[in-house]
């Protein structure tokens, strides 16, 4: 069985954003020392994450094989992360703080998929991460996303998102989409203020 564990670069990574890593790869970066790759490939197959990307991960020095020693997860059930058991922490956590928004640094073509429009984009992103993430619980999420007819909608959905992900997958999932998500609710402006 093989687990990965972030490098000190990967810890560096998650908190600067210094390098030019795709949303979808920076998702990879919640391997925790404890989850075998297979099971978190699992989780994360809904975004099209497969072996490969682990090793560019690998590759690049941002994780590398756990020796181990921890111990290993790998029940279906159990979470990668350990989840708030409040809602005040839940909501604290959904929050979550974010530095210099990395939007400012990427244009619209490095962050749009090809021919997607900054809609459809957030409509797939919402779309595909609700069902592989949270599941059936996020069904009024999904008739709320269905419903939005602008950009303005879609960010008003953020919030409810977070905190659906927060607590269906833990914090550093949720911190991962959260990027994701801002990059393409907040295409080319300053983000959300005070998240």
């Amino acid at each position: 069985m093989i687990i990965f564990d972030k490098t000190e670069q990967g810890r560096a990574e998650i908190a600067t954003r210094g390098q030019a890593l795709g949303p979808r790869l920076r998702t990879l970066l919640l391997v925790d020392g404890k989850t075998a790759a297979d099971e978190l490939l699992r989780k994360v197959a809904g975004l099209g994450l497969a072996q490969e990307h682990l090793d560019q991960l690998q590759q690049a020095g941002l994780i590398q094989r756990s020796n181990g020693s921890s111990k290993i997860n790998n029940g279906s059930s159990v979470a990668i992360t350990t989840e708030p058991t409040t809602t005040k922490d839940i909501a604290a956590t959904a929050a979550l703080p974010q530095s210099a928004p990395e939007t400012t640094q990427l244009s619209a073509e490095q962050i749009l998929p090809p021919g997607q429009t900054q809609f459809e984009a957030i409509y797939h992103f919402y779309n595909d991460t609700i069902k592989s993430m949270i599941g059936l619980r996020g069904y009024g999420l999904q008739l709320k996303v269905e419903r939005a007819s602008s950009v303005q909608d879609f960010r008003e959905l953020r919030q409810a998102y977070l905190e659906a992900v927060l607590k269906a997958k833990g914090e550093e999932i949720a911190r991962s989409l959260r990027g994701r998500l801002d990059q393409l609710l907040y295409l080319g402006e300053r983000g959300p203020s005070g998240a």
